[in-house]
């Protein structure tokens, strides 16, 4: 069992005790690891008094005493949870059925077991975990319907084998993240929520760790983030320039022009940095350890290199530059007096697009290689 604690002096025995006693009640043999986190109010010694083993955290946050905890354990089983006195450490049956079972992963549904009134705030409870874990399901093919529970059981070699990284709130969303990723058997059962113990404030806050929870969603996975949208903006700006080239598009009453024409090349523009973004955000990814090198985009980011983009990034700067010669041209074939635009405006706009793309794929192609860079 590990714990992590910040000044839980309140509910830290409660806990150990509920925790003891129903390890007693299967037979178990349990050791109590509190990872602190720097607390001020005596909760080492209530630890230590109760037979549990302090490990001192002296990296803040929630994912830092975690993950020493972790560490310091010496079970093959690990159940993890938090020390205010709101999760059921008298159950912890089934997180050890499901372990036994052969889970790597196992995580507790507080909607399922049932949460008692004024255990979870109501916005936690309406809005904020039901959207996290829906958009978590999504972007991760997961089936687990409490994305956000903290408590949860697992082999250890498991997960210290995912070397999760995070050190705040995000921890919780990490470790269901890369355990989906990784394709660990991960499984489900109902938990109990009760109203804490603490006469304190807690010290989660609503906006700014949901924020951080959503953030670290969709930061690990620059696919739904940055590649579809810009693949989406792509089609759309090339639609756009290849329609509108020839002349000017009536669309019923509407007439499409040169107006339209550059909103083409913004999509384009913006799409194609979006994508660009996406790859450096999966390469850097993969680079830090936070996600294998085993899904299709990883491995087509492999074949890039500095000098392809490179290549490409010029070609397209000399077809831009060749352009904008010909429209010159063409100013001065007029004595370089005023032109009709919705005629020149068909030549320096694809100019114009083919330079800005072609500079943004010159200088994405020195990031993608400082990040393709070896390390040890």
């Amino acid at each position: 069992m590990v714990m992590p604690c910040l000044d839980e002096g309140e509910t830290l025995e409660t806990c150990i005790r509920k925790a003891t006693s129903s390890a007693e009640e299967l037979d178990l043999v349990l050791e109590v690891v509190v990872a602190d986190n720097g607390s001020t109010d005596g909760s080492q010694e209530i630890a230590r008094r109760n037979g549990a083993v302090v490990v001192d955290v002296e990296e803040r946050g929630y994912g830092a005493a975690l993950r020493a905890g972790i560490e310091h354990a010496r079970a093959d089983w690990v159940i993890m949870a938090d020390a205010d006195d709101s999760y059921a450490l008298d159950d912890l049956g089934p997180f050890v059925e499901a372990l036994d079972a052969g889970a790597d992963l196992v995580m507790g549904n507080r909607f399922a077991g049932g949460i008692e009134p004024g255990a979870m705030p109501t916005l936690h409870r309406v809005l904020g975990n039901p959207v996290l874990s829906f958009i978590g399901r999504r972007l991760f093919s997961s089936d687990i319907g409490d994305f956000h529970c903290g408590m949860r059981g697992f082999r250890r070699a498991a997960i210290i084998g995912l070397d999760l990284r995070t050190t705040g709130m995000e921890f919780a969303s990490e470790m269901v993240v890369r355990a989906s990723l990784d394709h660990l058997d991960v499984r489900e059962v109902p938990t109990t929520l009760r109203p804490d113990g603490r006469t304190r404030e807690p010290h989660l806050r609503t906006w700014r760790d949901g924020w951080r929870h959503l953030r670290f969603l969709l930061l690990f996975s620059p696919r739904w983030l940055f590649l579809l949208p810009g693949i989406v903006l792509v089609i759309v700006g090339l639609i756009g320039l290849v329609a509108l080239l020839p002349g000017p598009v009536r669309i019923g009453s509407i007439e499409l022009d040169i107006h339209a024409l550059l909103y083409a090349h913004l999509a384009l523009v913006v799409g194609v940095n979006a994508i660009l973004l996406a790859c450096f955000a999966r390469m850097y990814a993969v680079s830090a350890g936070l996600l294998s090198e085993s899904d299709g985009l990883t491995r087509w980011l492999q074949r890039l290199s500095l000098e392809r983009v490179l290549l490409a990034g010029l070609l397209l700067i000399v077809a831009g530059v060749v352009g904008s010669v010909v429209a010159v041209a063409v100013w001065g074939s007029e004595s370089f007096e005023a032109l009709d635009p919705s005629e020149t405006m068909r030549i320096v706009i694809p100019s114009i697009t083919a330079v800005a793309i072609g500079a943004e794929f010159v200088f994405a192609s020195f990031v993608i290689g400082v990040l393709g860079l070896p390390r040890r």
